[in-house]
């Protein structure tokens, strides 16, 4: 079967799918770094209305406050810089999340946070580089028509999805 468009939006897995296209320049291809966002739950009822950012750190946004649609209170992610994947929440890192949001919450009760879930985060830079924004490859970039690879889609990225799927619709139209 023959296509005549292509978007690799594959998140984690783009580099590799970049990898098994045919004629398509392996030097264009980025490193991927593994950014895991551990967050922890709130054992109690929730102390915020709103969500709540504290000043970003090196590779991620801070612990922060997110409320799910049911009212309850997460922190998170912090960056936990990785080799492979791994989704388990480590408890030891209860202390450092503590240490955090006591930062704009002195009154978070000891032992009140328990692991929750975490994501990994597809980065194009890791610690100690200077942060790289994501990346799409279009034709113009790679020379092979009717082809768009999309690299390192991570937040902001998500929240700017229609952006980015114009912006790619844009490419793809003028074949």
């Amino acid at each position: 079967m023959a296509v005549d468009i292509v978007v690799n939006a594959a998140g984690l897995g783009a580099q590799a799918i970049a990898a098994l296209t045919p004629a398509y320049p392996a030097a264009r291809i980025p490193r991927l770094v593994l950014a895991k966002g551990n967050y922890f739950g709130f054992a109690g009822r929730p102390a915020f209305t709103h969500l709540i950012y504290p000043a970003p750190v090196d590779g991620g946004l801070g612990v922060h406050v997110t409320l799910d649609l049911g009212g309850r209170m997460r922190f998170g992610p912090d960056v936990e810089w990785l080799d492979r994947e791994d989704y388990v929440v480590d408890p030891g890192r209860a202390a450092a999340f503590e240490a955090r949001i006591r930062g704009y919450w002195p009154g978070l009760p000891a032992g009140a946070l328990v692991p929750d879930y975490a994501g990994i985060r597809p980065k194009l830079t890791g610690p100690g580089e200077p942060a790289a924004d994501f990346r799409i490859d279009g034709p113009a970039d790679h020379g092979l028509d009717g082809l768009v690879q999309l690299f390192g889609i991570e937040s902001p990225g998500l929240t700017a999805c229609l952006s980015i799927a114009a912006a790619v619709a844009e490419m793809v139209t003028r074949l």
